[in-house]
Order: structure tokens, then C-alpha cells, then sequence
């Protein structure tokens, strides 16, 4: 049975740069399950006056909506002001500390894994010889590429704590991905970008990258539309889309 390759379109890019959370590791339950339990303590301590928008967070589209793919303190202020007034800076400061609380909490109780299918594309990639970056806005990344047992699959990483030396700024400004293809000697144009993030989306539309793929593991309804609405050039539900099939003898 001949191996797995990168598909054409792939194929084409000279280096992939891609996003962690929801598409490397499942790390993204972790992370909405510690944003739900802060959103939810916050808006029962300081209900909004308007009835309807005190529900609780909504650890699927909330978190894909507000926060997915965001700093702690963008994604914190951007879920609170959708649900009333924007409160003080302290306040959006120590629900994001919260959040960090309990992530960091369950990352190191319990880890996170890689999916199957995203270990097999890289490691197509690694085999075709394309140069590979991590690039997350999580400062947690390097802990949860090696807890899942992946980190030397990249050749490079630009994670949450490279972003806070460098100064850049959060998704959907293209700045972070932009670093990961300086580093790896790629000019944006012949580099890929995988994403489930619509923040993370829109950046790598907006940073100019040859071929942006969204990755809608969720089912939630319109997730797809979504995220070619943000700049996805194709759209895929499991990353071994982006290969070709196992008895394939020809490049497809």
C-alpha cells in the first residue's frame, strides 16, 4: 500500500504553519470547559440587566464566536462585551486570570492528546519534506504539543509567550503567523495555513498566505460557511482530507 501524501493544493505550499488547540490537540475542550466555568461564575456574580443575555456561555458556538483563537484577555473582553456593558479592565483581567486557573489546572491533571488525523498529515508533511511551524496564541502551547507527544514534529514554534516578547498582536492581526513563516524562511505566499479559529482564519487572509484551510471538527451548524466567510479557501472536517488516498499511485 503506497503512503499517504500531501494532496495537490497542499502540495504546492512550500511550508504549512498551523494553529494547536482544536486542530493539532483536543486541547480546545479544555480550554472552553475553564472559559465556561469563569463566564458562567462572572455572570451570575454581576448579571447583566437584560434578561436575555444572561445565559450561561456556550462552551461550542460562544467559545468558537468569542474567544477561539484569541489572547485570554481579547477573547475575556470580547464574550463580556456581547453580553452587556464592557466591565473595567480589573474585571476582564480576573476572569482571564480565572480561566488561566482552571485551564492550567486540568492541563497538568489530566493532559491533552493529538488527533489521529492531524499526527498522520504531519507526519506526511515531515516525510515530503515540508518545514512545519506551531503558531497558537496560547501561552500553554509548548506544554501541550509535549504533552501530546508531538512538539518534535515542528520545526519551529511561535506560541503566547513569544507573542508577549515579540509584542505582537493577537488574531485576527496576521502577526503571529506572519513570525512563523519568517522563521521559517517561507515568504507568506508559498506557505499554508491550517486553522479552526475564525480569528485564526481571517489572519491568515489578511497576512496574504497562499492557501488559508479551515478545519470545522465541531458540528455545529454553520461552522463550515463560517469559517469560508472569514477567508477559508477550502474547508475540511478531518485534516486527512488533506491527503491523498492510501492506494494511490500518482500524485492526485
Amino acid at each position: 500500500m503506497t503512503a499517504q501524501v500531501p494532496a495537490h493544493r497542499l502540495r504546492a505550499a512550500r511550508a504549512v504553519v498551523c494553529d494547536t488547540d482544536g486542530v493539532i490537540t483536543d486541547s480546545a475542550r479544555v480550554h472552553a470547559a475553564a472559559w465556561k466555568t469563569a463566564f458562567d461564575a462572572h455572570l451570575r456574580a454581576r448579571p447583566p440587566e437584560d434578561p436575555a443575555r444572561r445565559r450561561p456561555f456556550d462552551a461550542t458556538e460562544d467559545y468558537l464566536r468569542y474567544v477561539d483563537g484569541k489572547s485570554r484577555i481579547d477573547g475575556a473582553a470580547a464574550f463580556l462585551a456581547a453580553r452587556g456593558p464592557l466591565p473595567p479592565p480589573a474585571v476582564v483581567e480576573a476572569v482571564a486570570a480565572e480561566k488561566e486557573r482552571l485551564f492550567t489546572e486540568q492541563l497538568r491533571a489530566r493532559g491533552v492528546e493529538a488527533y489521529s488525523d492531524a499526527v498522520r498529515l504531519l507526519r506526511a508533511l515531515r516525510s515530503a519534506g515540508t518545514p512545519l511551524a506551531a503558531a497558537s496564541a496560547s501561552r500553554h502551547a509548548r506544554e501541550i504539543l509535549a504533552s501530546a507527544g508531538v512538539a518534535d514534529l515542528f520545526d519551529v514554534r511561535v506560541d503566547g509567550v513569544e507573542a508577549a516578547r515579540l509584542g505582537l498582536p493577537g488574531k485576527p492581526d496576521p502577526a503571529l503567523f506572519l513570525e512563523a513563516a519568517r522563521r521559517l524562511a517561507v515568504l507568506p505566499a508559498d506557505c499554508a495555513v491550517v486553522e479552526d479559529a475564525l480569528a485564526g482564519v481571517e489572519a491568515g487572509r489578511r497576512g496574504g498566505f497562499g492557501l488559508v484551510v479551515g478545519v470545522a471538527r465541531t458540528a455545529a451548524p454553520g461552522t463550515a460557511d463560517a469559517l469560508r466567510r472569514a477567508g477559508a479557501d477550502i474547508v475540511v472536517h478531518d485534516l486527512t482530507e488533506l491527503l491523498t488516498a492510501p492506494h494511490e499511485g500518482a500524485p492526485s
